[in-house]
């Protein structure tokens, strides 16, 4: 019985192909890992074009160690990265809004109306009231504003 020799390189433009696709992929998903991934393939191309009598067994091993490295590496950095905010009411837009004054621009019927603050229309409860009352925010219960007389 023959052996099949199994014959194959890996060429330093296959990695680039490689991180170039990882890259895309990087671009069309959500997070921040992909990227990571194509950084690997790019350092592979580099070294695979300045030894290029590497095996491919060789090569593939240094991707995966460079993914290993710069992906847990990321993950380990970023914590630092974290930038802490004054404002404790940041990205929390209904709690930024207790305690302002606005006008009804609906009226409240049987405990439900509608108030314009700023460029936003909210829902908003509370006792029954004509429009254009001066009202004060009072509470959020998810997005409707409970508001009293002010």
């Amino acid at each position: 019985m023959n052996e099949i020799e199994f014959n194959f390189q890996l060429e330093f433009w296959h990695w680039l192909i490689l991180a170039a696709a990882l890259a895309g992929i990087e671009i069309l998903t959500p997070g921040f890992f992909f990227i990571w991934l194509g950084g690997a393939a790019l350092i592979t191309a580099v070294v695979a074009l300045m030894a290029p009598a590497l095996t491919w067994e060789n090569q593939v091993l240094i991707f995966a160690l460079l993914s290993a490295v710069s992906v847990l590496g990321w993950y380990r950095f970023r914590h630092r990265l974290v930038i802490a905010s004054d404002d404790k009411t940041l990205n929390r837009r209904g709690e930024q809004l207790l305690g302002r004054s606005a006008t009804l621009s609906e009226p409240i019927v049987n405990g439900r109306g509608q108030i314009r603050i700023d460029d936003t229309v909210w829902r908003c409860e509370g006792e029954d009231l004509a429009a254009g009352t001066k009202v004060k925010v009072v509470a959020m219960h998810g997005a409707v504003v409970a508001v009293e007389k002010a």
